[in-house]
This record gives structure tokens, sequence and C-alpha cells, in this order.
């Protein structure tokens, strides 16, 4: 599940950039710039939480602070002020855009109502992977051993983080051989 609105180009190049937000104010972010006129994307994933009394599902936030916003790069300071923003995710001072590919790929992953980990944890480079078989087929990452079990790593570099997936290893397929050894 996720909460998607469009925007118009207006002449500029439009591009995914991310956003921190203040702690857990993520759909509040998302409705000022939505109702600004920008067009956003939140990642949303349904959970089941224990409140003292009963059990509820909710839609939470795949990456805890962090909105999407698909803007022209001139448009960074506007979108700060509209949304109560704390600061976009940067490299070397300037606002880092997202491949328009890692934001398909995390609206593919949410579709397919699997269960996902997101990670901040700092990977060592592994083996790289190509899903053949399933759902996700066709879908690249890094293979990291991660509690006993295979799971794919796809790597969101510009925010630092990353979606571990469980994907048996009998669905996927070696795309770099390191040391001689394929999967």
């Amino acid at each position: 599940m996720s909460i998607e609105m469009n925007g118009t180009d207006n002449g500029h190049t439009l591009q995914w950039f991310a956003c921190y937000t203040r702690p857990r104010n993520e759909k509040t972010s998302y409705k000022k710039l939505t109702e600004a006129g920008y067009e956003c994307y939140l990642p949303l994933q349904r959970t089941r939480r224990r409140w003292s009394d009963r059990w509820k599902w909710v839609d939470e936030p795949l990456f805890k602070s962090y909105l999407f916003v698909r803007i022209p790069v001139s448009a960074c300071r506007l979108v700060l002020e509209a949304g109560n923003l704390v600061r976009f995710i940067t490299f070397e001072g300037k606002a880092a855009p997202i491949p328009e590919k890692q934001i398909d790929i995390v609206k593919r992953l949410l579709h397919q109502e699997i269960e996902l980990e997101v990670s901040d944890q700092r990977f060592k480079p592994g083996q790289e992977v190509e899903v053949i078989a399933g759902p996700l087929l066709g879908l690249t990452g890094e293979l990291v051993e991660y509690r006993g079990t295979h799971k794919m790593l796809v790597r969101l570099g510009e925010i630092g983080q990353g979606l571990l997936v469980t994907i048996g290893s009998e669905n996927l397929t070696s795309l770099k051989v390191y040391a001689n050894k394929a999967l």
C-alpha cells in the first residue's frame, strides 16, 4: 500500500528526492505537500499493532521519517517550507535525486503484499543476484545472509536504507561470480 499523487512537469525536469520528516510526521507532511500541489510518494506497509486492550491493523510508513517528492531541483526550498520538513537527503551539499527505477522497485514490492523488512544497517558489498522465478521475476539486488535465511537486499543507496525480502535460493541466479564461486 502507498500514498501517491501525480503532478505536472511545468517545463522543468522532475526528479524524485527523499525528504527527512520529523519523527512520526510522515503522513502529516505528505498531506501538507499534496494540498500544496506537489507529487509525493509515501510507501506504507500494513502491520498489526497491539494496544493495551486489543490488536489493530494500521498502515505505517515503510521508511520511518522519509517521504519522497517528485519535483524540479529548483523547488527544493519551497517543498521544505510547504511540507514542514527537516531536510532533503543530500550528497556533496546538494539534494540527491533518487532514480525512478528505485521508486518503481519499492512500489512493485509493496504491490506484491509480501513481508518486507527495512534495514538501515550498512551491508558489505556481496553477491549480485536476479530473481528468476516467482512474483518478483527480473528484480535484481544484493544477496545477504541474515538470521540464517537467504534474503535479498534491494539497496536504496541514496537514502542509506534497503529492503530485505525473503527469497528462496532456488529462485535466484548469480549475476557476478566472486572468487570463482557462484550461488
